[in-house]
């Protein structure tokens, strides 16, 4: 069935969208790392290294900067001795929380389903 110009430029645009949203949410971490923080509301830097198993030190840091960057977490250093650092989501990494909700979701399920085989 052919497109019109218009619906040809709509999917080309929402392709872009998902490029977008890919380029911000790639990689190994970032999904864990923001889920850690949505699940919890707010996470110190050794509690997210303990939730997300296998992210080394230094990896975490480097994510954790790139999310930040992108305005989906904020950073909060508590002047406390020592010193203590919290990162919560932002109002703009909240938006993901029903992706997050629904990747759980379908996670679950399909291990439910891989695991019946």
């Amino acid at each position: 069935m052919e497109c019109t110009p218009f619906e040809k430029e709509q999917r080309k645009k929402n392709m872009m969208a998902v490029q977008d949203s890919m380029d911000v949410l790639s990689g190994k971490w970032k999904i864990s790392i923001l889920s850690s923080i949505c699940y919890y509301n707010q996470r110190r830097f050794s509690d997210i290294l303990n939730d997300v198993v296998g992210i080394s030190n230094k990896m975490l840091s480097k994510e954790l900067k790139e999310l930040e960057i992108n305005k989906l977490i904020k950073r909060s250093v508590i002047d406390t001795q020592p010193v203590t650092v919290h990162y919560t989501l932002t109002d703009h990494g909240k938006t993901l929380q029903t992706i997050i909700n629904n990747l759980t979701e379908w996670g679950i399920e399909h291990r439910k389903k891989i695991i019946e085989k």
